[in-house]
């Protein structure tokens, strides 16, 4: 090899390593960014996903890895705070914002992540730029001991209690047990898979084959590290849309006959209206968000179905004639979502919830207003406070509504027997299926009008 070639060999690997360094500085940046709209902000994580345009200038690898940065930091807050102070003379609270967030990334790189200490601590110091400058060796030393001490400081601090409020926490050991909690809180800090509810008709092993997926025991299709969503085979086709196991049940439930009238109620994005429809159901989708139904309606042409979309207050809107189904997806906490929505249980508040019960309890009594004389009612919530589940059709009963509970059999939820409540009611918790991964919390009750 000539003089030359060596020297631009060597110019060329600089360059790529100088390319890598940027990259990753940029992705951490970018990750960085989100955990502020998170925290400091209160934005939602998938929304500030969908308005950050530091990650629109990234490559497609460094975008993903901005955003697992960003998701395992949100996840496990709680945790990576605790573990921060335990690396400081005096509690993280008394840093400036930006610099504990800084050293929260870096935490979850060490910590979580296992990305390697080098690349983690040198990328991760980088940020701590400008006013912050003059603590960049504070953050190299903080970071550095974290990796040191990682062994102990894992064995000291338990992940998923430390991530968790203490009220929804308690919340939990009341309605579930302290060891049904702990299980809970842990469930929350694994990195959920994807999955997908197929049209019926197709073949769930031969689309199972085609995806890399396994088959749940309820018919789900279940992926792990799946990449893209828009490049999955089947996607374009129309051939299956992404619903949690979970939230795939209700509908199932419901479970209309073809060409049955259902009024599907807080039907956006369209999960449930598509599962309806897909059973040739003549479905009436209602959402008081326009935004949501436009969003609904582009994933049914894209699935190749139809329903009638109506936006409006779903408290005050009705049929124009009683119907025999109604699904009504109520408006929750979406605690048992935090698997995937992690910033719920930074921004959840009692109150909240409180009045997300007494919500529920206005539609669920519209929800009866609408339904035709023996026709069937499923009332669900993605929470798994019991404020925003049983004790919200404890109250509807007590009240005096014409319904009667129609009990969830055993065959109807293959897998999840055990989720069957003494009352007859479906209660999933995120604990639940761990060898398979999980499932996201659920609450759902059948009834029937008398």
């Amino acid at each position: 090899m000539t003089t030359e070639s060596s020297a631009a060999n060597a110019a060329g690997s600089e360059h790529s390593a100088a390319n890598a360094a940027h990259a990753g500085l940029a992705a951490r940046f970018a990750a960085l960014g989100l955990i502020e709209a998170v925290i400091a902000r209160g934005q939602p994580l998938d929304d500030a996903v969908d308005q950050a345009g530091a990650l629109d200038r990234l490559a497609p690898r460094d975008r993903a890895f901005a955003h697992a940065l960003a998701a395992a930091a949100v996840r496990s807050w709680g945790f990576l705070l605790a573990v921060l102070d335990r690396c400081l003379d005096r509690p993280g609270s008394h840093l400036p914002d930006r610099l504990r967030a800084i050293l929260a990334l870096g935490a979850a790189q060490l910590l979580i992540l296992d990305v390697p200490a080098h690349a983690a601590v040198g990328a991760t110091v980088e940020l701590v730029d400008g006013k912050l400058s003059k603590l960049k060796g504070l953050a190299n030393a903080v970071l550095r001991r974290m990796e040191r001490e990682k062994a102990g400081l894992l064995a000291q601090v338990d992940r998923g209690r430390a991530s968790t409020p203490d009220w929804l926490f308690e919340g939990w050991v009341k309605a579930y047990g302290a060891e049904a909690a702990a299980a809970i809180a842990a469930a929350h800090q694994v990195e959920p898979p994807l999955d997908l509810t197929l049209k019926p008709g197709l073949d769930a092993g031969d689309w199972a084959a085609r995806l890399g997926a396994a088959v749940l025991p309820t018919g789900s299709l279940r992926l792990t590290g799946a990449g893209r969503i828009a490049d999955l085979p089947g996607f374009a086709e129309g051939a299956w849309w992404v619903q949690d196991a979970a939230a795939a049940l209700p509908a199932r439930l419901l479970n209309p006959a073809p060409g049955s009238a259902v009024v599907d109620l807080c039907a956006a994005p369209g999960g449930k209206t598509a599962q309806l429809a897909a059973l040739g159901a003549l479905v009436t989708a209602v959402d008081q968000a326009r935004g949501r139904i436009n969003r609904l309606r582009e994933n049914l042409t894209r699935l190749k179905l139809e329903a009638e979309t109506v936006v409006a207050d779903v408290a005050a809107w009705q049929p124009a004639e009683k119907v025999p189904f109604v699904l009504l997806d109520a408006p929750c906490s979406a605690t048992g979502t935090l698997r995937r929505n992690p910033d719920i249980a930074l921004h959840r508040t009692p109150e909240e919830i409180r009045e997300l019960g007494r919500v529920q309890l206005r539609l669920l009594r519209a929800a009866v207003q609408m339904l035709a004389p023996g026709g069937t009612l499923v009332f669900c919530t993605c929470s798994i406070e019991p404020r925003e589940g049983p004790e919200a059709i404890e109250a509807l009963l007590a009240a005096g509504a014409p319904l009667r509970r129609v009990p969830i059999s055993p065959a109807e939820v293959p897998g999840l027997e055990t989720a069957i409540t003494p009352a007859g009611d479906l209660r999933t918790l995120p604990s639940h299926w761990p060898e398979a991964g999980g499932i996201d919390g659920f609450f759902v009750s059948r009834l029937t009008r008398v």
